[in-house]
């Protein structure tokens, strides 16, 4: 497990909120208070991002009472800030937005380098009609999660692999990207500024949404002159409404998710909508999602609309090998290693259709499910029934392992956790 300093200055140094309403000076005393132009002086962007870069408006906090942060001798940093959890229905959790309280966001100008850091309160951004997000498509987003122990500590699983796909994705969509190291320290600083609405332990968890888009004007089809590197934060609960009960796929024999040479390896944004017509058909007949072919040959298995998909026969574990249509799922990566440690045979290759109706278990892996064990599957009209409809022995353990390991419950021998507290 890596444990940050308890100053944490070592990521804490050169970031600033943005604060535009005056009880912010009770939460953070003068450590952070600088005199902020009004919005309409024309410094004022160039205080926000060191030049201008278009407005951004920052809307009233999602809670009424400020009073949640309390200074205690704060220097730099969070380590002193005494936090009281945000008044939620912890129990009942669903995995859907939830306003929070600050959101991080930087911005990238051609020729230069990321390097202005801010933090400032959760609010709606202002984007030109014409920038490359909204008309080209120009974006990337990851996915990650924070999780609280039971002794406060909050940790974090494997940041620098999103930080490490984020760049892949970024050089694939032509977009200049933060490094691993700005990346990791960007979600560190958006994690402890919303501490509160970090779930109890086993409760849940803070899922984290950073996003690269093209946010400069561009009418003709090329990259975007500007982009943007937000994240934002919120608390969430289990992504299927079955958590880990099984759940049951129908697979697509039409629509391809991916092609070859496309971005389907990539975790750009037009991805998603594309599945969404499949998706909704699925679950209009009592699906909870689609599983989808390749789309040459129509007879090996991908992926899950938005996870990765394991089948397990005897004591062997098989997935699809990553080759450019399927997503290289950090929590695919980190279960074929789990697995491997306590002695499964796992390979990466092709599987057919056939191999996947005729499995003993499949489940389903990602950063929102975890593990997703599978209940049936549908092919063709035909569905086939995995471990009578119930949770399967090898998913129920991997599933333990790996939630254990990102819970703090387990030693972290792998060095995958980190500590922010």
């Amino acid at each position: 497990m890596r444990r940050l300093s308890n100053n944490r200055t070592s990521f804490t140094t050169g970031f600033r909120f943005s604060s535009q309403w005056s009880s912010f000076d009770n939460i953070i005393g003068s450590h952070f208070r600088e005199p902020i132009p009004s919005t309409t002086h024309p410094n004022y962007h160039h205080h926000l991002f060191g030049r201008s870069c278009g407005t951004t408006e920052l809307l009233p906090p999602p809670f009424a009472n400020k009073s949640h942060i309390r200074r205690q001798h704060l220097k730099h940093n969070f380590s002193s800030v005494a936090v009281e959890p945000a008044e939620i229905d912890w129990d009942n959790l669903g995995f859907k937005f939830m306003p929070t309280d600050y959101m991080y966001m930087t911005k990238f100008y051609e020729g230069e380098n990321f390097s202005k850091c801010e933090l400032q309160r959760f609010g709606n951004i202002h984007l030109n009609p014409c920038a490359g997000i909204l008309n080209y498509g120009q974006g990337l987003f990851e996915g990650l999660k924070a999780y609280r122990k039971h002794d406060g500590n909050i940790l974090l699983f494997r940041p620098n692999e999103n930080g490490l796909r984020l760049r892949m994705g970024a050089e694939r969509m032509c977009m200049p990207c933060p490094s691993v190291e700005q990346f990791v320290e960007a979600v560190n600083a958006t994690v402890l500024a919303n501490e509160r609405w970090i779930p109890p332990a086993g409760k849940g968890s803070l899922y984290i949404r950073p996003m690269l888009m093209g946010s400069g004007a561009v009418l003709g089809l090329a990259p975007s002159p500007e982009y943007t590197f937000l994240i934002y934060v919120s608390p969430v609960g289990n992504y299927f409404k079955e958590g880990l009960a099984p759940i049951n796929l129908i697979v697509e024999t039409v629509t391809p998710r991916a092609t070859p040479g496309g971005t389907g390896g990539v975790k750009t944004i037009g991805n998603y909508a594309a599945v969404l017509k499949a998706q909704i058909a699925a679950k209009e007949n009592g699906f909870s999602d689609v599983l989808y072919l390749d789309s040459v040959h129509k007879r090996y298995v991908e992926e899950v609309s938005a996870c990765n998909v394991f089948v397990v026969k005897d004591h062997a574990i098989s997935t699809p090998a990553i080759n450019g249509t399927i997503l290289p799922g950090i929590t695919r990566k980190s279960i074929i290693d789990v697995a491997r440690s306590q002695g499964f045979q796992v390979e990466e290759r092709l599987v057919t259709v056939d191999e996947l109706l005729d499995a003993d278990e499949v489940f389903c892996t990602g950063t929102a499910v975890v593990i997703s064990p599978v209940g049936s599957i549908t092919y063709l009209g035909k569905r086939v029934t995995y471990e009578s409809g119930g949770v399967g022995a090898v998913s129920q353990q991997l599933y333990s392992s790996l939630t254990n390991l990102q819970m703090g419950l387990a030693e972290d021998k792998l060095d995958w956790i980190v500590a922010l507290k």
